[in-house]
């Protein structure tokens, strides 16, 4: 449900870095939503230094972003407790300074989203959707960071 897009400079998030920045985003969406683990997903894209411009002219020291989409109707104080535990996360694991984190979250209709092959229910339904499914995709799904 959530997909979680973190662009860095090149080379300066390393294979533990990532993966324990992907580990914590999951775990932050997932406490603070409410939301099964194994929808979080996360993305690193890695940019060429003289490839991200800031008010035009190319970006002085480092940056990290995160761009996250997750579905619509969740009240404001969720969204800003969840964009507020990311950017802590990301900040920490990778060493970045808060005022080199920036972070965005786009609401999307659950109407508009498919994952697994299914129409994505409303937050605070997943429960129902995820009993309604079928036992194999029900099973893929919870396999899913074992």
């Amino acid at each position: 449900m959530p997909t979680y897009t973190v662009h860095a400079p090149a080379g300066r998030l390393g294979d533990v870095e990532r993966k324990r920045i992907a580990s914590e985003m999951t775990r932050v969406h997932a406490e603070v939503t409410g939301a099964q683990s194994f929808f979080a997903q996360v993305m690193f894209v890695e940019v060429k230094s003289g490839d991200w411009f800031v008010g035009g002219a190319p970006m002085v020291g480092e940056q990290i972003f995160i761009h996250g989409q997750i579905r619509a109707g969740r009240p404001p104080e969720l969204k800003k407790k969840l964009l507020t535990g990311l950017l802590d996360v990301v900040s920490e694991v990778a060493s970045f300074n808060k005022n080199q984190t920036w972070g965005y979250i786009v609401e999307l209709p659950p109407s508009q989203m498919a994952e697994y092959g299914h129409i994505l229910p409303e937050p605070g339904a997943e429960a129902a959707w995820l009993f309604d499914l079928p036992a194999e995709d029900k099973a893929l799904m919870e396999a899913i960071g074992r």
